[in-house]
Order: structure tokens, then sequence, then C-alpha cells
């Protein structure tokens, strides 16, 4: 039904008769819950169609979102024609090069991209919005104890079988909440990782940003650095953070940056463990076990060490 939706209101838009052919072929990209496709035709360049349904509220802010970063001037597809009763949106095609299929590259030729992306992280951080701009509810105390549930229901309860009720009660997880949610409220991209970064010339394009909103820029940069796709070295992550300072003129605060992470890679690992028992999609399962090493990183010798340390263990040995 979401192919023959985009179908549909890519004939309208090009206002092709019924007998033009238009081929449609799929593209599997992250867990958004939208179809993506590539739209095919004679006598243009192929542009991508997206549609998504009324399941995750965060999809209907795509359009606006984009419409704002592109007069950010950051890198994003360009929307050709969005159908809002339906849904659907027309975009451009940037190709499938993203920066996770540059993994086993070196660093020195990843860096471009990587420069690019944050460069973008650092414009945003002085971007101001309009005030009729529509984003998704701010990063607050409850936005941020509701990603720990998320950790607690499908990554502890659900995907390892464990009983989170004891974390659940725990205060250093509603107090990290507070902490977190009483920081600064710039803009953020929400998921700042490898596979929303298309490939262009030396520029790194923006994808999936619908989830954008208000909340603590050390967590779009705990995202890049700690992100589990990549895997990133010690060393690797030192060089971010370098390149982020160079950038920004600055570097993130170790406490903040690590409780950011923390929070980041809960919400990552409760994704995965629904993906993975909710839609059955085992792509994810070889990056439980990163992620959960990447959690023991930023949480030694802090007060979340010992609360996490079984389920870590329960983590990294899931296959």
């Amino acid at each position: 039904m979401s192919a023959e939706t985009i179908l549909t209101t890519t004939r309208q838009y090009l206002d092709a008769d019924p007998t033009v052919r238009i081929t449609i072929e799929p593209i599997k990209r992250g867990a958004s819950g939208r179809t993506i496709v590539r739209v095919k035709t004679a006598g243009r360049d192929p542009f991508i169609g997206i549609h998504w349904t009324d399941d995750r509220p965060d999809n209907d802010f795509y359009p606006p979102v984009s419409e704002f970063l592109q007069k950010a001037k950051i890198h994003v597809p360009e929307i050709y024609h969005f159908d809002k009763r339906w849904r659907v949106a027309l975009v451009e095609d940037l190709g499938d090069t993203d920066l996770l299929s540059m993994k086993e590259e070196s660093f020195e030729k990843r860096e471009p991209f990587y420069r690019s992306a944050l460069q973008q992280l650092d414009k945003l951080f002085y971007t101001r919005a309009a005030k009729d701009t529509e984003f998704s509810p701010a990063f607050d105390e409850e936005m941020y104890r509701w990603e720990q549930e998320y950790f607690f229901e499908h990554l502890v309860d659900g995907l390892l079988e464990m009983d989170s009720s004891e974390l659940r009660q725990s205060s250093e997880f509603t107090e990290l909440a507070k902490r977190l949610g009483s920081g600064a409220r710039h803009l953020v991209h929400r998921d700042f990782q490898s596979q929303n970064f298309l490939l262009k010339g030396k520029k790194a394009y923006w994808i999936d940003f619908q989830g954008m909103r208000r909340g603590r820029q050390e967590y779009d940069l705990a995202s890049l650095v700690f992100d589990p796709y990549m895997d990133h070295s010690d060393e690797d992550r030192e060089k971010l953070l370098d390149l982020w300072e160079e950038i920004s003129e600055e570097r993130p605060l170790p406490q903040i940056f690590h409780e950011c992470a923390t929070q980041r890679l809960m919400q990552a690992l409760g994704a995965y463990g629904k993906i993975i028992t909710k839609q059955g999609d085992d792509w994810y399962r070889q990056h439980v076990p990163v992620a959960a090493k990447m959690l023991g990183v930023v949480t030694e010798g802090s007060e979340f060490e010992s609360l996490l340390k079984p389920v870590i263990e329960g983590a990294l040995a899931f296959k």
C-alpha cells in the first residue's frame, strides 16, 4: 500500500500519463518506520520516495525540519514535492554511499566527511529557528527517563530476559535524567550516527533528521564518537574529539560527555532489543555486544558501573 501511495503521488507530481513506465526499487535504511524507495522513469534522474503513517508522530516533522535545515544551509536532500494528506515526500537522490560504508577505510579517508558533519553540527548550535517551526518535544527529564525505560524494557527485560526492577528503582538514573534535562536547549539531530550521513563529493548530507529537537549538543557528539556501527578505536575517538575541538574551539567536559554517551548507548541498546525481538531483524544482533562494550567504557569509574555491570556482561555474551 505504501509503495502504491508513492507511485500515485509520483504520477501526480510528474503529471504522467498512466502509460508512462515508472519503476520503484525498495531501499532498506534504518528502522524509522518509513517506506523508502528509489523512483525511476525515462527522461529524468532518479529520486527518492518516502511514505510514512501516523504510527510514529516524529515522522510528520520531516518536511518542516528539512525546510528549516535547508534555510540554515545545512546539507540535506532537497524535497521536490510533499503531499501532506498522504504523507509522501519525493526528495533528491544522493545515492547509497553512507559513512558506514567507509568503515574499513583509514581515518584519514573518512576525515573529510566527519569534518563536514561536525562543521554542520557546530553551525546548528548557532542557528535559531523561527518561532513557528515545529520540532519533536524537547529533551527534558521526562524524555530522558523515557529513553531509560526503553532500555530497561526492550534490552534488559526483553532481549536479555533479565530483571530490570533494581535499575528502574535506582536514583542514579533518575538523577541522570534530571541533570541532562536541566541543561542547555540547543537543537540536536537526535540520531547523529554513520548511517545517517550520505556522502557526495566531500560533503556529508544529513538524513533521518525528523526527530530533531532541543537538547544537549553533547548528545549528538557522543552519538557520533560512540557509534556502535563504526566501533571506533580509542585512537579514532580521540581524533574525532580533536577534530571537534578544532572546529568548535572547545572540547566537551568529560563528565557530561560520558553521561550523554551513557544515555545515548542505553537508548541504542533499547532500540536494538526492540527491533530484534519485535521486528525480527537480526542484522542488529551484531551491534549489541559492541554497544555494550562502549557502555562499559563510558560508565567506568562512575556510579553506573556496578549497576550496569550484569547487563553489560549479558549483552557482551549475546549472539
